[in-house]
């Protein structure tokens, strides 16, 4: 694996931050749809992954492969009040599970927060660089 160009750190970091938005979008519409009951198919919401990739042959950041839908089972909760409940009072809840997404939310935060951090190191070294040879 090499570097293409002298940019690569920052293309390295970028990408990261873009993927990583992308994931705390996502995590944000799990959260925003975890009691939604009826998602249009007559059934509840599905919690949405995303998957990341990168380029085997070179160093040049991560991708966003795909977003998938979680197939897990959906909660049945007894609610027998609820307008999307079956005949015997139970409700299909949406298969997020709010604490397991607030610790993805921590987890792209600080990522995309240590992509930051690479990028104004970079920029620092290469400051210092131009410095030295002024």
């Amino acid at each position: 694996m090499e570097i293409n160009n002298s940019f690569g750190p920052i293309d390295i970091s970028l990408s990261g931050m873009g993927v990583q938005g992308k994931q705390m979008e996502m995590i944000s519409a799990n959260i925003a749809n975890a009691r939604t009951t009826d998602a249009g198919k007559g059934e509840p919401y599905r919690r949405q992954q995303a998957q990341f990739g990168t380029d085997a042959e070179s160093i040049s950041g991560v991708t966003l492969e795909r977003i998938t839908q979680d197939q897990s089972e959906f909660d049945l909760v007894m609610n027998p009040g609820h307008p999307d409940a079956d005949e015997h009072g139970y409700v299909q809840m949406p298969n997020v599970d709010l604490p397991i997404e607030m610790m993805n939310m921590v987890i792209a935060t600080r990522t995309y927060q240590a992509n930051v951090a690479a990028l104004k190191r970079y920029q620092k070294m290469v400051e210092t660089t131009l410095e030295l040879l002024r």
